[in-house]
């Protein structure tokens, strides 16, 4: 029995369009990862200027035009989604801290961060920089 040549037809032009919308779906997909890729590669490289700007605030030295240039550099990464962590009294956690020191006490529970060295950032779920602390672990 031969096939209806407007059904194959029709089967073919499904075919044709699920693959077409496939591949914009795909296409779009791409896209969205190296923008994301790119934003997180500039975000990275202004990650030392944070630290600049944070070493001169904790030094008093960042005043007037300055000033007013680092709050903007602080407020356009915010606003691309990067993030800063990393607290003291909170729990360590190795995936998403680095200890440089260790210390022992019997006054924590866990192993717990107590001094924040240089702070974590993170553009959405990846990390670009653990946050550099010193631990104290339970005696």
């Amino acid at each position: 029995m031969e096939k209806d040549p407007v059904a194959s037809l029709t089967e073919d032009l499904q075919r044709l369009q699920a693959e077409y919308s496939n591949y914009r779906k795909r296409v779009e997909r791409d896209r969205a990862l190296a923008s994301e890729s790119a934003t997180a590669n500039v975000l990275n490289e202004l990650l030392s200027i944070l630290d600049d700007i944070d070493r001169a605030t904790e030094h008093g030295e960042l005043t007037g035009g300055f000033k007013a240039v680092a709050d903007q550099v602080i407020a356009i990464t915010n606003k691309l989604g990067l993030e800063r962590y990393g607290d003291t009294n909170s729990p360590f956690d190795p995936t998403i801290h680095e200890a440089l020191m260790h210390e022992r006490s019997s006054e924590v529970k866990e192993t717990t961060i107590t001094k924040l060295l240089q702070p974590g950032y993170k553009y959405k779920e990846r990390i670009l920089r653990p946050a550099r602390v010193v631990v104290t672990d339970p005696e």
